[in-house]
């Protein structure tokens, strides 16, 4: 090699080239990365004239590895895959003013049941090499939590009013169902067997939030009912969800939920498919706190965010591939 692996100035490049390398492919490593394929690209261009190699062979399929490529994948991955480095630049992150060690603080949201996140907790918590300290609240809380320092990062459900902090969105959704009273179906058309339109709910009792409590989602979800003329009576909804599936299955309304909470498998409560599926999904987000300036696609400038804060968000977004598994 033309240069010395260990003079490189900046690891990210190898980990960018990892992850390209894994993927074979330009765009999806930068899906995973969370950055567009053009710095992406001039990254991979700088690391191969930093090293004097040509490390992948571009067609118009994909990218594939060169013998050269091949050789630096094999020596930089037992590296970036090592858990003591991973876990001490993630716990530099938890220093507390007496210079001792915190846990790292991870919020999740409560908008999802919580089982999705099984998987992401197991491949986090390795990456760390210890268990992270998990934060189950609401997204507004979490927002406000990660604004003011109490946690490190979170993961919200989007959209999301979260001023002074920054969000971008993770590779998960799932589509809105309706949970309705049993003794409901029979009366709907297609429930049971099929997706069902909102307005043939229409004048129905809805547990719904207020406004104030989250009033981005909120203005976000009423459009889309205005959209396509949905006009429930409102109820107010239940903070705790066993308790709004509760009130479901006693037939005093319905709920709009994550498909994942249909797993619960609740007695008398039934989750039917919504013909509107594409407009109504609920996504989940990254929030951090805000620490450069960054670009509309989500991903800071070029050596704006705080090198901490590029760890935790690539190693988040590691683990978020694992978000639905168990």
């Amino acid at each position: 090699m033309a240069n010395d692996l260990f003079d490189i100035p900046d690891w990210r490049l190898l980990r960018y080239f990892s992850v390209v390398a894994e993927e074979g492919s330009l765009r999806r490593a930068a899906d995973r990365l969370y950055m567009t394929q053009p710095p992406l690209s001039r990254h991979m261009r700088h690391l191969e004239e930093m090293l004097g190699l040509t490390l992948f062979e571009r067609h118009s399929r994909g990218l594939t590895l060169t013998e050269a490529g091949l050789e630096v994948l094999r020596i930089a991955r037992p590296v970036l895959e090592a858990q003591d480095a991973a876990g001490l630049r993630l716990r530099r992150l938890g220093h507390g003013r007496n210079g001792s060690e915190a846990p790292l603080s991870i919020g999740l949201t409560t908008a999802f049941e919580q089982g999705i996140f099984a998987g992401f907790i197991k491949r986090l918590d390795t990456l760390n090499g210890s268990p992270v300290r998990y934060v189950r609240q609401s997204s507004p809380q979490l927002a406000r939590g990660v604004r003011r320092g109490r946690m490190n990062a979170a993961l919200v459900a989007l959209p999301l009013d979260a001023a002074g902090v920054h969000v971008s969105p993770l590779p998960y959704a799932e589509p809105l169902l309706a949970a309705l009273p049993a003794a409901w179906v029979a009366s709907l058309p297609h429930a049971g067997n099929g997706a069902v339109k909102l307005q043939d709910l229409n004048g129905r009792p809805l547990f719904w939030f207020r406004r104030e409590n989250n009033p981005a989602y909120f203005d976000h979800m009423r459009g889309i009912f205005t959209h396509v003329g949905f006009a429930p009576v409102y109820l107010e909804e239940p903070e705790e969800h066993d308790v709004l599936l509760a009130r479901i299955a006693q037939g005093d309304g319905m709920g709009m939920l994550p498909r994942s909470f249909s797993a619960i498998g609740r007695r008398d409560v039934v989750f039917c498919p919504l013909a509107e599926g594409e407009l109504l999904e609920l996504r989940l987000g990254l929030a951090l706190q805000v620490g450069g300036d960054y670009n509309t696609d989500g991903s800071a400038h070029e050596g704006d965010e705080p090198e901490t804060t590029s760890q935790l968000r690539q190693i988040i977004a590691e683990a978020a591939h694992f978000l639905g598994t168990a």
